[in-house]
This record gives structure tokens, C-alpha cells and sequence, in this order.
């Protein structure tokens, strides 16, 4: 799996996480345990730091960013789904992000919320605990979020994860 240093950069990634051999890794990247990178996945941490959690999932095709001077942070407990684009944001714990959304500069995502896919969350917005974030530009409904699921999701990423540990093997 391609995992680069950018001069003093380096990524830190904890023994138990997947990271699928098409993954791409760069520079100031920390990803916590259990957690699960899939095909794809591009994180460039060349101008701030990004941090990803225990247990969380970043899936096929995402792309995770920073933009000065925000860092990306991402919590425990996550699930972020196909295609998605994070960049300079925080997201907190047993947060679901949906798939082909983004969520830009220095916006928060409390816990338990759900960003819908496609969803484009803009610059600046407060995504409150348990809400759901949903439309271009994203709306927000508070209490709409279901955070038991998201929960069980996660979960399930970290089967897969050791699964995929395990088993994966490249035939050609």
C-alpha cells in the first residue's frame, strides 16, 4: 500500500487498522485503531494534520484534506461512506457521512449527526449533535440523526476490517 512521507511528515498509523493495498497515504495522518481505509481512499495531510479515530471507516474513493489553517478530524466511531470529500472540517464520534457528500472549511459535525449523501456541507456551518445535514447547499434538521444505526454500522466496518486482514490476497 502506497504510505509516503512528505519530508518530515509521516503518517502514524495504528497495528490494528486496515489499510487496503489501494489506499493511498500521505504525510501528517493518524489513524487510530480499528479503523478501515478502503480502495481508493486518497489522505493528503501535506498542509495540516489529519486525524482519524478508533473504529471508523473511510471508504472506496474518498478524498481527505486540509486547508489552512484547518486540520481534518475524524472521530470514533464513523462511518464515511463511498466518494466522499472531507477538507478542513471536524466530525465528531458515531457520526455517518453519506456517500458523494462534502463537507468543506471548518465546519463541525456534533455527535451522532448524519450528513446525507450527496449532501454539500458549506464553510462555516454548525451541524449539531444528532441532526441530519441533507441538500445543495445542506439544510439542517435537528433530533432527525439515528445514532444506534450509525453505531451498528461502524461496527460492522471493523468486522470487515479484520476480515479483510485476514483474507485479502492479490491473485494477478
Amino acid at each position: 500500500m502506497p504510505i509516503y512521507a512528505l519530508g518530515e511528515l509521516q503518517p502514524t498509523i495504528h497495528p490494528t487498522a486496515f489499510i487496503h493495498p489501494d489506499a493511498i497515504v500521505i504525510g501528517d495522518v493518524r489513524i487510530g485503531a480499528q479503523s478501515s481505509v478502503w480502495p481508493g481512499a486518497v489522505l493528503r495531510g501535506d498542509i495540516a494534520s489529519i486525524t482519524i479515530g478508533e473504529r471508523t471507516s473511510i471508504q472506496d474513493n474518498c478524498v481527505i484534506h486540509t486547508t489552512p489553517p484547518y486540520p481534518t478530524t475524524v472521530g470514533n466511531d464513523c462511518v464515511v461512506g463511498h466518494i466522499v470529500h472531507l477538507e478542513g472540517c471536524t466530525i465528531g464520534n458515531g457520526v455517518l457521512i453519506g456517500n458523494a457528500s462534502m463537507v468543506l472549511h471548518n465546519v463541525n459535525v456534533g455527535d451522532g449527526a448524519t450528513i446525507a449523501a450527496n449532501a454539500v456541507v458549506l464553510n462555516n456551518t454548525e451541524v449539531p449533535a444528532g441532526a441530519l445535514a441533507l441538500g445543495t447547499p445542506a439544510k439542517v434538521r435537528e433530533g432527525a440523526s439515528r445514532a444506534e444505526q450509525i453505531l451498528r454500522d461502524a461496527a460492522s466496518y471493523v468486522a470487515n476490517g479484520e476480515r479483510y486482514r485476514g483474507e485479502l490476497r492479490r491473485l494477478q
